[in-house]
């Protein structure tokens, strides 16, 4: 009987060698130095002129890879303080404003917006008087994607002025009935937060959350960038390759989009936002707000009867946040686009997981970092080469945008317009956008938004009565573009029309039409 018991104890023992990690094992995890060496040929291979990336685990930056250059044709790299424009990710420090003031009782998220903008209109007088706190904060006020974003964009103009012209953004859908991605409407709720407390957006941030987070190097305004110091250059590109161009300010329009920050900064945003919301013991975000803001108030339609990369089950967006499953556990992130600059914000809550990609150019690959780096740290197998496969699509679609080409083409040489260029010269109105004129100079005929000077132009016949554009300043969105006189009967000049092909700014949105001067 002994004999046997010493038997037992022995095959228990080999079996629990072999079914149980040895301490060392345990705590290795993913080997951070070939995720350093995939990051570095990722960076290469998308040839983007920098990025950095941070990884956050258990409430530590477990890791930080900085990569290429902070600008094209110098040698300074990039570190872990180094300054990004985030963007859209700013959105959920909007929302997580809201949350706050929603708790000390100041708001309610189903408050309608009147109650405190009573200018806010758009499209429908019914849906201006009925839409919501969390309406605006979902993307389903009706809108199409980023339609109307030529209000704002390089624009200086006060948010309330602005807000004044929503109105005539063409309806895309009916309210509440489907997701259109509307920068317009975090603007509206930078502009609540400013009512209601008296201070503007960026005073609000930097009081209730940068500075309790100690994101010592986040910024809310374009002006204080130089006195930081270390930050990157935006890039644009073109046939040549990419190349640097200035920094936008997006100050007027920041709770949609205006913080500047770092991975280091950014890492404490993540793990405060891993924590629930709460700082040191101390509840900045209560258990109702963290909840409201990742519950999907708009979602989206999944794939059921097929397989997926991510083994997702449902799609949606929250309160400043977007939201689904990977493989199994929440995911919860969101991504940023500026003039130059493309960003990622992914948290894996169950995992106590974070992921921030900031890059400075526009090709960019940051959900092709986010899900290697995601898929090292889950033990996602077999390890599927996203950086490969996300590259080809990238390249694939590039080669299939043939807006630009398609123009070129269609041009016809050796014609002449049937209205003389002194007769284009005068001021034009945008009711979605506001004045435009067209002047004439040293026998030039020039392009000017009265709220946008970066946006001045001038213009050369291309064909028939359409004009060429080009553009004064350097546009990372967009490049070739026209416009084409419209007249009446009698070839008196009544407006006339864009074409700028990009998926960013809908220049023709804008129908400018003749007023007197």
């Amino acid at each position: 009987m002994y004999i046997r018991m010493i038997k037992i104890a022995r095959l228990l023992l080999i079996y629990l060698l072999f079914t149980t990690a040895l301490p060392g094992q345990e705590a290795k995890g993913p080997d951070l130095k070939a995720l350093d060496n995939y990051f570095q040929k990722m960076v290469e291979d998308w040839n983007i002129p920098g990025a950095s990336i941070g990884i956050v685990k258990d409430g530590q930056l477990v890791f930080t890879g900085n990569y290429g250059v902070l600008e094209i044709g110098k040698d300074e790299k990039p570190d872990a303080n180094t300054l990004y424009a985030i963007a859209s990710n700013s959105k959920a420090f909007t929302s997580a404003l809201i949350g706050m003031l929603v708790q000390e009782g100041k708001l309610d998220w189903n408050d309608r917006v009147q109650k405190y903008l009573p200018y806010f209109e758009v499209y429908d007088p019914w849906v201006s008087e009925h839409a919501t706190i969390r309406d605006i904060l979902s993307h389903r006020i009706g809108l199409g994607t980023f339609s109307g974003d030529n209000i704002w964009y390089k624009t200086t103009v006060p948010a309330s002025d602005l807000i004044r012209h929503y109105k005539y953004v063409p309806q895309a859908y009916d309210f509440r009935a489907g997701y259109g991605y509307s920068n317009l409407m975090f603007i509206a709720a930078g502009e609540i937060i400013e009512t209601v407390t008296g201070k503007s957006w960026a005073e609000n941030v930097q009081e209730r959350i940068l500075e309790p987070l100690g994101m010592t190097r986040t910024l809310a305004a374009l002006k204080d960038l130089e006195s930081k110091g270390n930050y990157a250059s935006p890039h644009a590109s073109n046939e040549q390759g990419n190349y640097p161009i200035p920094w936008t300010s997006w100050d007027n329009v920041a709770a949609t989009g205006g913080l500047i920050s770092s991975v280091a900064d950014l890492s404490k945003w993540m793990i405060f936002n891993l924590n629930n919301g709460i700082l040191n013991g101390d509840t900045l975000l209560s258990k109702q707000t963290r909840n409201m803001v990742w519950t999907p108030h708009n979602n989206f339609m999944v794939d059921h009867t097929s397989p997926d990369d991510f083994n997702r089950h449902f799609n949606g967006y929250g309160l400043g946040w977007g939201l689904s499953d990977y493989h199994g556990r929440l995911r919860v992130g969101h991504t940023g686009g500026y003039d130059g600059m493309i960003t990622a914000v992914t948290l894996i809550p169950d995992e106590n997981l974070g992921v921030v990609v900031l890059t400075n150019g526009l090709k960019s690959p940051i959900m092709a970092a986010t899900y290697y780096a995601l898929d090292a740290f889950l033990g996602v197998e077999p390890r599927k080469d996203w950086s490969a496969e996300y590259l080809q699509s990238a390249d694939e679609r590039i080669a299939k945008d043939t807006r630009i080409a398609y123009r070129k083409a269609k041009r016809v040489l050796n014609t002449k317009p049937t209205v003389t260029a002194d007769k284009l010269t005068g001021s034009y109105q945008s009711d979605l956008y506001g004045k435009l004129h067209i002047r004439e100079k040293d026998g030039e005929l020039l392009l000017e938004f009265e709220h946008t000077p970066l946006l001045a132009a001038h213009l050369t016949h291309w064909h028939y009565d359409v004009w060429q554009i080009h553009w004064d300043h350097p546009q990372a969105f967009f490049s070739f573009g026209t416009l084409k006189i419209n007249t009446d009967n009698n070839l008196e000049v009544t407006g006339f029309d864009f074409d700028v092909p990009n998926d960013d700014f809908f220049f023709e949105e804008l129908k400018p039409y003749r007023v007197k001067e």
